[in-house]
């Protein structure tokens, strides 16, 4: 598990691009999903994040900000 129990950036398989939010605008809590593990976690977490306090929500935005960099970083290039 990577940062706040979010999956571990795995590979390059199914990492969606920033057109990605635009092809699924559901990841966040509709059922659609970007098809990676881990970057469909943080769109969850966000859209939960935004039920939170501000002064909780920095935790959030911080660890998705981690496994976000943990997830392009894990791309082969």
């Amino acid at each position: 598990m990577g940062a706040a129990g979010f999956p571990r950036a795995t590979g390059p398989s199914g990492v969606a691009g920033t057109a990605g939010a635009d092809r699924h605008p559901g990841a966040g809590g509709n059922g659609e999903d970007t098809g990676h593990p881990a970057v469909d976690a943080v769109l969850r977490s966000l859209a939960n994040a935004a039920r939170l306090a501000p002064a909780e929500q920095i935790a959030e935005f911080e660890a998705a900000h981690q496994v976000l960099q943990e997830t392009l970083a894990s791309i082969d290039r």
